[in-house]
């Protein structure tokens, strides 16, 4: 039943794709961050969904009068360069075999990230994606809360396999991005049932998180909770809610869990935190080494040989920084480092011109939820291999249609305020004796 659902879904939506290019934007958000052929049992697992959507999507943003290049913005072109240095270190990778491999699939990630950046251009458009980023990731955090609640916190969450998001660090790092996310669409939604709604599902998030028993998510939690609570226009409320709920949500977990935190002060005495540590200088060492890195997918056991201090501790990156260091050298590093500061930059932008702004208060509160989802990727990003995860690309998506929403509207308004500040002086000048 499901895999007709969802059949019945995504081949629905071609005609509307075909004849509104944002809509394939959306699906394809919606199909690449959810992955909903993976819910169900049968022949829809197998189905190219996300190959049929950008194919229709390409094709519609071809045929369409809209406007429809690529919006040049400072985080668009640190991304255009990041894509552009991957190509230059991707045929000197010490693996070609696997690096090419790894390399088709961030490039087609990347290619409808663009065009998703191409699509995304209305507020309407911009508050979709925000639905649809938000309702992806719920779905498994209140799943995965209600599964928490059920199991006692003894059992851990996991996502759905063969995805970004199928490991349970990964999740977690998912759904801590998302919860800001929550909770910009609960406080800009009138209808009391979806507040509610929204409310319960940021609460059962967390308790996913949580109970993923993730360490890295555990410091990104609490650096995103924390910038929340710094960003949000209600901070005693705000304040309020979370030193309630933050207490009772860890005392609900098991010793075990609470065992398994206390670690990160003993980080020493465990296998996993130090093979990740055996990593990044592996990393390092191999950037030191190869001005262009090793290209595309280096956890190799003969390159931990070069490389590492412990060579028989082979592990994947476990940080997208070490990650972008190992795979495309110090360049790669700081252009990734970049277009981070680039997008928080965006963000910082938007709050500014849109501070006061009653008519742009929904940009204003998208940016600064924003940032918070942004500081629990970088936190929780530090400990993942997570460099392609494409969630963070679609919030930039977000960000750079909602400075160019914002600053047309203020355009537009500026000849209307200047004509009316010019009457108000007329006016004083009449009255004046």
């Amino acid at each position: 039943m499901r895999d007709i659902l969802v059949t019945i879904i995504i081949l629905g939506s071609l005609p509307f794709i075909l004849k509104t290019p944002a809509i394939g934007g959306l699906m394809w958000v919606w199909v690449s961050v959810m992955n909903p052929h993976t819910q169900g049992w049968g022949f829809a697992t197998h189905m190219p969904f996300a190959f049929i959507i950008a194919i229709a999507t390409m094709f519609s943003l071809l045929k369409t009068r809209e406007p429809k290049g690529l919006p040049l913005t400072p985080v668009s072109v640190l991304l255009l360069l990041f894509v552009a240095w991957m190509n230059v270190t991707a045929p000197f990778a010490l693996l070609p075999e696997s690096s090419w491999v790894q390399w088709n699939k961030v490039m087609k990630i990347i290619l409808m990230s663009f065009v998703v950046m191409m699509v995304i251009r209305t507020r309407r458009d911009i508050v979709r994606l925000v639905w649809v980023l938000v309702g992806s990731i719920a779905y498994y955090g209140v799943k995965g809360g209600i599964f928490t609640i059920r199991s006692g916190g003894t059992e851990r969450v996991w996502g759905p396999e063969g995805t970004f998001i199928g490991d349970n660090n990964s999740l977690a790092l998912a759904l801590i991005i998302t919860i800001p996310l929550m909770y910009y669409l609960q406080q800009n939604t009138h209808q009391r049932w979806l507040r509610h709604g929204l409310s319960a599902a940021m609460l059962l998030s967390a308790l996913a998180a949580l109970g993923s028993y993730s360490r890295g998510a555990l410091l990104a939690i609490a650096a995103m909770g924390l910038l929340m609570w710094l960003k949000s226009e209600r901070k005693l409320v705000l304040g309020a809610l979370l030193g309630t709920v933050a207490p009772l949500l860890l005392a609900f977990m098991p010793e075990r869990w609470s065992e398994r935190m206390d670690t990160i002060n003993t980080y020493q005495d465990d296998v996993s935190a130090m093979g990740r540590l055996n990593a990044w200088r592996m990393a390092y060492n191999l950037a030191r080494d190869r001005f262009l890195g090793g290209g595309f997918d280096v956890s190799d056991a003969a390159i931990f040989a070069r490389y590492a201090p412990n060579p028989m501790d082979v592990h994947a990156a476990h940080s997208i920084y070490f990650q972008a260091l190992g795979e495309h050298g110090f360049v790669g590093l700081f252009l990734y480092l970049a277009l981070g500061i680039a997008t928080w930059h965006t963000a910082s932008v938007i709050i500014r011109l849109t501070r006061g702004n009653a008519e742009l208060r929904w940009a204003h509160g998208l940016a600064t939820m924003s940032q918070a989802s942004l500081i629990g990727f970088a936190v929780g990003g530090a400990f993942l291999s997570l460099l392609y995860f494409d969630m963070p690309y679609y919030l930039m998506a977000a960000l750079i249609a909602t400075r160019s929403v914002v600053e047309q509207q203020l355009q537009a308004a500026a000849p209307r305020t200047l004509a009316a500040r010019t009457r108000d002086k007329n006016a004083t000048i009449a009255e004046q004796p």
